[in-house]
């Protein structure tokens, strides 16, 4: 629920936030309070999709390990 909660709802308040902002406040403030929230909203959305992209590239390693290992103990590789 944590994990959901930083990944897509937490952005997403902090977008819709910034659309609450941008039609409540009266004056130049709303389009600075706009841009702070959407900004932030879009960055850490970017931000966990970066990880889970570089945290992928691990499970690749670990399969291509196990995989020179069963080269190493079989003398053919997995998938032939």
């Amino acid at each position: 629920m944590g994990l959901t909660f930083v990944r897509y709802i937490l952005p997403a308040l902090l977008v819709l936030a910034g659309f609450v902002v941008l039609f409540v406040v009266d004056g130049d403030l709303r389009w600075d309070g706009w841009a702070m929230l959407v900004g932030s909203g879009l960055a850490l959305f970017l931000l966990n999709v970066l990880f889970r992209y570089g945290a992928k590239g691990d499970h690749d390693r670990d399969a291509e390990e196990s995989a020179r290992e069963y080269f190493a103990e079989h003398g053919r590789w997995p998938d032939e």
